[in-house]
């Protein structure tokens, strides 16, 4: 083994040998351009995890951790070849927007040991167990792997990729890939289509003004709201602010609490759905946790918002009459279309008027005509890049009030954790990782792994919002164990 890795937290993970994996049959080198939906995405990296415990212990085929990492290097480089775009590096072209450069540069891929064995992982606190310690750090290409022996012969499974390259979606169908090919030779079923034709703007443009509520061009971000300025001046010398830092954390959801959010949900023969019930009570619970934070509380707003899937708003027909392959495309379709109210509203106003309000804003995006005209609203604003509002917590307000909150809900339902067999079974646990460094905050519910309809909601907001959350719904918000997940 090599170094020892910045450990924190209470235990060690030692960096061993560490390997480039490309695909194993090459192909020729060639650009492939982003789509106008990945540009909206800015440099972001996501990773991905997946807890395996000892395999010894579920089968009856006796694995040891070098044999397992054959099998995943194995695999890795058969599905890099389908998923050649994963292989290649972003490089900014002439005019400083990035490119995908498909050079089959490979995947990095390190090797690792954990002093701790998968019962002790504090999962519920993952700043302290996955961060910089068993999801690796990109520093090179589209993705990065990491495998870390446990010490009761466990394994975690750990991504790292560049969100430029891939949504959640075009992610989970590589990684269900992956594991298929670690288990059978089989040719896949559904071929990743790289057709940047499909998201290509209408001529002439038709632009939608009303997108500027929701996008912004880089170069009209505001400058920094005075109070941050301020915070960030003040942690500089001191520490006093921690309530002001953004955490990690995960919990789960049972079954018969989201049943409750969803009965408190229905009004006037509305049934909302699990997520949209799920945000609005979330919603409410970031507005009330500002509440005191500032003398003058009508001025607070409070934003949420919900990331929305175009794939299946765009498998319509096109005006040929040809079935778009937009199911299997690889890459972003993604809007995030958010919510704008006073503080003091979301918090007064009874769950269902909430919940009614998600709905009405998540609609407006889901639909095909918004995402064509998403496409369009990019390409007007080329080169410059954009963002959206939400990311930077700016809203229609031109000054940021202190007190004010955002943050953006990313469905997770699709999150493929029972798939994710490598040929030593399912994992005890898998989750997505995404301490994304916006102004809002970020969470992901997905399924439980227990698959009983629970939820595994990974959540990323100020350690303030944190304590409150805990602290008014703590039947809703339960501390992710190892104990939940059967492994004591």
């Amino acid at each position: 083994m090599g170094a020892v890795a910045d450990a924190g937290g209470e235990f060690a993970v030692k960096l061993g040998k560490k390997e480039v994996v490309a695909a194993a049959l090459s192909m020729q080198e060639h650009w492939l351009p982003l789509s106008n939906l990945d540009l909206l995405l800015p440099p972001l990296d996501v990773g991905v995890f997946f807890c395996y415990t000892n395999p010894t212990t579920t089968a009856s085929q006796r694995l040891e951790y070098g044999s397992m990492v054959g099998i995943l290097k194995a695999a890795l480089g058969q599905a890099l070849v389908s998923y050649y775009a994963l292989a290649g590096e972003v490089i900014q072209n002439s005019v400083g927007e990035p490119e995908l450069l498909c050079n089959n540069r490979g995947v990095d891929f390190t090797e690792a040991f954990a002093e701790v064995e998968l019962r002790h992982l504090n999962l519920y606190n993952p700043d302290e167990t996955i961060e910089g310690k068993l999801v690796p750090t990109k520093k090179r290409g589209v993705l990065a792997v990491q495998a870390t022996e446990l010490k009761c012969g466990g394994i975690v499974v750990a991504c790292t990729f560049d969100h430029r390259i891939a949504d959640a979606y075009s992610a989970n169908m590589f990684l269900v890939f992956w594991a298929d090919k670690a288990r059978s030779a089989a040719p896949i079923s559904l071929p990743p289509s790289f057709n940047r034709s499909l998201l290509n703007p209408r001529r002439p443009l038709c632009i939608n003004a009303s997108l500027d509520s929701m996008y912004l061009p880089v170069s009209a971000l505001p400058p920094p709201p005075k109070q941050k300025q301020k915070a960030d001046e003040a942690c500089e010398t001191t520490t006093s602010r921690d309530d002001d830092c953004v955490v990690s954390r995960m919990y789960y959801v049972t079954a018969a609490e989201l049943s409750k959010l969803q009965q408190r949900a229905y009004s006037n023969g509305s049934k909302r759905s699990k997520l949209e019930s799920f945000s609005a009570f979330l919603w409410k619970m970031v507005a009330e946790s500002s509440s005191g934070a500032s003398n003058d509380d009508d001025k607070r707003m409070s934003r949420m918002g919900i990331v929305v899937d175009g794939r299946c708003r765009l498998m319509s027909q096109r005006m040929d009459d040809e079935p778009t392959p937009v199911a299997s495309y690889f890459g972003n379709v993604l809007s995030i279309p958010f919510g704008e109210k006073r503080t003091t509203e979301v918090m007064e106003k009874p769950l269902s008027w909430v919940a009614e309000a998600v709905h009405e804003f998540v609609q407006r995006a889901a639909t095909r005509e918004h995402f064509l005209d998403l496409i369009d609203w990019v390409e007007e604003h080329r080169p410059v890049p954009a963002v959206a509002r939400i990311y930077c917590k700016s809203g229609s307000a031109e000054e940021e009030e202190e007190g004010s909150t955002a943050f953006v809900v990313s469905s997770g339902q699709r999150f493929p954790v029972t798939e994710m067999d490598f040929g030593w079974g399912k994992p005890a646990l898998g989750s997505y990782h995404f301490p994304w460094g916006g102004e809002a905050g970020y969470v992901m519910p997905m399924p439980s792994p227990l698959s009983n309809g629970d939820w595994v909601v990974y959540l990323h907001l100020a350690r303030s919002q944190v304590a409150f959350i805990e602290s008014h719904a703590p039947t809703v918000f339960r501390p992710l164990t190892p104990r939940y997940l059967n492994l004591l």
